[in-house]
């Protein structure tokens, strides 16, 4: 296995520099990374056409993914979290003033049904603020990774022509979940977001998962070993990152400050492996039999290769 040479994309975060440069080198393989400018655009090849054999992926597109039996196997390493209570917009001349008012109303998502971010805010909306998600239309600007995928009958795609930006600003929908936009009429609908969601992590430990990291089944199967051996390499990068961030990192991104916030409350910010993250992965999970992603619950376990399942990092 020393000559094995695995296709990477991973996105150039600072938990993964090290990985990246070379600092860090795992003896049994190296990574060959790919540059893909949208990530999302690796997702959907990787589902598809199962065309890298290390890939960062949104973690629902995994679910997703997993329940129509694609051949890749994830592995508990978590390179981005975020906070979601942001991501729900509104326009606040329509008169949605509070997330109740959502029900019976149009509300746009940006790309697909299944998009992880669009998923968490879902589930945010339902758990904290007493939201049917069963009583709102969804309207989607585009379509899923997993093109089996058949949403629930309140969920259709954007009318031909329509932009669902342009539809949040002229009042046309009164809410959007995912877009970026700056206009004086559109304001999150949560308000004080990011103080909304530092309080749901101190009170009931709400701290998404957004991406999860999976490699091709028959590299799995071929190469016995490398999933402990991908899990030690992207541990190892994490952890100098955290030594990094720990002592102030120059010219910090907004997921840098993120992650230090998180680190001051719960000491690591990335905890990889099973069971220091079996509480949100179970979440995601019952968000996605709740919004019609999947069709059953699934154990932790049975989402991760199995030589990963005792493994921390």
């Amino acid at each position: 296995m020393a000559d094995l040479r695995l296709k990477t994309v991973i996105r150039p975060a600072g938990n993964n520099v090290a990985l990246r440069d070379g600092t860090v080198s795992p003896l049994a393989f190296a990574f060959d990374f790919e540059e893909v400018p949208v990530l999302n655009h690796a997702f959907r090849r990787m589902v598809r056409e199962l065309a890298y054999d290390v890939c960062e992926m949104a973690f629902t597109t995994y679910l997703c993914a997993r329940s129509f039996g694609k051949g890749l196997t994830a592995i508990p390493i978590f390179p981005v979290r975020a906070f979601h209570h942001g991501a729900i917009l509104h326009n606040t001349s329509t008169g949605v003033i509070a997330p109740k008012d959502l029900e019976g109303q149009r509300v746009g998502v940006n790309r697909g049904y299944t998009v992880t971010t669009g998923v968490w805010a879902r589930g945010i909306l339902q758990d904290e603020y007493g939201v049917d998600l069963n009583e709102v239309t969804w309207v989607l600007s585009g379509d899923e990774h997993v093109e089996e995928f058949v949403a629930p009958a309140n969920v259709v795609p954007v009318e031909n022509g329509k932009d669902v930006t342009e539809m949040l600003t002229h009042g046309e929908i009164p809410a959007a979940i995912g877009i970026t936009v700056d206009h004086p009429d559109v304001a999150p609908l949560i308000a004080d977001p990011a103080g909304a969601a530092l309080e749901a992590l101190h009170a009931h430990g709400l701290y998404p998962i957004n991406h999860v990291v999976v490699i091709r089944d028959e590299v799995l199967a071929a190469h016995p070993g490398v999933a402990v051996e991908v899990f030690d390499a992207f541990t190892e990068a994490k952890r100098r990152y955290l030594d990094r961030l720990g002592e102030g990192i120059d010219n910090p991104t907004p997921m840098d400050e993120i992650y230090r916030q998180v680190m001051d409350i719960t000491g690591d910010p990335l905890p990889y492996g099973i069971a220091p993250n079996r509480d949100m992965i179970d979440r995601l999970v019952t968000h996605g039999v709740d919004q019609g992603i999947i069709d059953r619950r699934i154990a932790p376990e049975d989402l991760f290769d199995p030589s990963t399942h005792r493994l921390l990092g």
